[in-house]
């Protein structure tokens, strides 16, 4: 008996119910996002594969204008079922979709994993192709696998499982030491995290422009994450990390008076006692001393300028799928109080381990693992801190439409798509 497998234009209702259940369902697949791309000036289109009368495979197109004329983008889709049984009628409705939209091609980044690695790079596991297989056999041009930050979609992605994790010291230790220090001076520095709203979205954009001139980035701006929030709503974490410089004076005048009753001991010791280990260990808490001193100096001219300093920022994007951290800024002159790693436990604890999501995804990295010059190396870093691994997606596809305008384009931009 043969099944009855057909594709036709869904509403956004039964869309986002297909999305919010897909095994490979993310927000970029999302009602959210539909009325993100609705706010930015962009068409879009649900469709969806129904076989035997079941709902098995849907895609969410977002269109845009281009010099060519219109163009279909389909962000980390179709969800799914992708085998191709199913994946011809979808490109097949995709086409006519973009055909009466009057696009010209449709790209597409399906969110299926091409190789696993480890948090080093090291491949686990085989390979799967069959995704690239699949799109090409259909006429979809597949572009280069490289390495590099994505322009449209990463493809490659550093996530971490948090499956068997239950509260916020199983969070701290499955971290690698190097982090679980940082996070805990971010703590002894009087850092602290909240959720900030839409009133204070300036403070945010702030710290992002900043971050972007420093390390020459395009800035999303103020206006953008306003949109963001709107569009995804509740959904939508905008957190906020600032030093409470009361608490830093608090926790630097602590550290001096525990460090100068330890040396008033230890100065008796050695009058009555004196040897070397002891003289060891009274030079060791002097430089400490000092050390604390010049932080408490710096805790009093900070909470001489105001009572909290915003020094970092991150905006999270929730998925009964997973969580996604999605932008972030700092401020450069407060890089030692590591903020940005205060963040990350607090959005994997409020968001990942109260709501049992099991899935944390920092997003993108370059992809590349062994050149300390690499432009991505200090966010692999950070990244390989928290201990997690690394999925290298298939990347991108294209769909021409309209061949003879599609072939323009190719030749003005220089595309690099490949046939099958």
């Amino acid at each position: 008996m043969t099944n009855t497998i057909i594709c036709r234009k869904i509403d956004a209702e039964e869309f986002e119910r297909f999305a919010e259940h897909a095994r490979n369902g993310n927000f970029q697949q999302s009602e959210g996002m539909r009325r993100l791309s609705n706010l930015r000036g962009r068409k879009t289109d649900q469709l969806g594969v129904y076989e035997d009368g079941i709902l098995v495979s849907a895609v969410q197109i977002a269109y845009s204008h281009s010099r060519l004329g219109w163009t279909g983008s389909i962000w980390l889709g179709p969800i799914g079922s992708l085998e191709p049984r199913i994946l011809k009628p979808l490109t097949d409705g995709i086409r006519r979709a973009a055909r009466r939209r009057g696009a010209y091609m449709v790209e597409a980044w399906p969110p299926e994993v091409l190789q696993r690695h480890d948090s080093n790079g090291k491949p686990v596991g085989e390979r799967n192709t069959s995704l690239i297989d699949g799109f090409t056999a259909l006429g979809w041009r597949h572009g280069q696998l490289g390495t590099g930050y994505g322009e449209v979609v990463n493809r490659w992605d550093y996530v971490k499982d948090l499956t068997g994790i239950h509260d916020r010291d199983g969070l701290m230790r499955s971290f690698e030491p190097r982090m679980r220090t940082c996070i805990r001076k971010a703590g002894s520095m009087g850092v602290k995290v909240r959720e900030i709203g839409v009133d204070e979205l300036s403070v945010f954009a702030d710290i992002e422009r900043e971050t972007a001139d420093r390390r020459g980035f395009r800035v999303q701006g103020e206006r953008y994450f306003r949109q963001f929030r709107k569009a995804f709503g509740d959904r939508a974490h905008f957190m906020l990390a600032e030093i409470d410089t009361d608490a830093f004076v608090s926790s630097a005048e602590t550290a001096v008076e525990s460090l100068e009753e330890r040396i008033g001991k230890l100065e008796r010791k050695a009058e009555s006692h004196p040897s070397s280990k002891v003289a060891r260990q009274l030079r060791e808490l002097g430089s400490n001393r000092q050390a604390a001193l010049r932080r408490l100096e710096q805790a009093r001219s900070l909470a001489g300028a105001a009572p909290l300093i915003p020094v970092a920022s991150s905006l999270f994007v929730e998925h009964p799928n997973e969580v996604v951290y999605l932008f972030s800024g700092s401020r450069g002159e407060y890089k030692s109080f590591y903020a940005p790693a205060l963040i990350q436990l607090e959005a994997m604890d409020r968001f990942c381990l109260r709501t049992g999501v099991n899935r944390y995804n920092f997003y993108g990295i370059t992809g590349v693992f062994d050149d300390s010059g690499d432009e991505g190396r200090g966010v692999l870093e950070f990244k390989q801190g928290f201990n997690g691994f690394v999925e290298e997606l298939s990347g991108g596809f294209v769909l021409p439409v309209r061949p003879f305008r599609f072939l323009i384009h190719s030749v003005w931009a220089g595309s690099l798509w490949r046939r099958g």
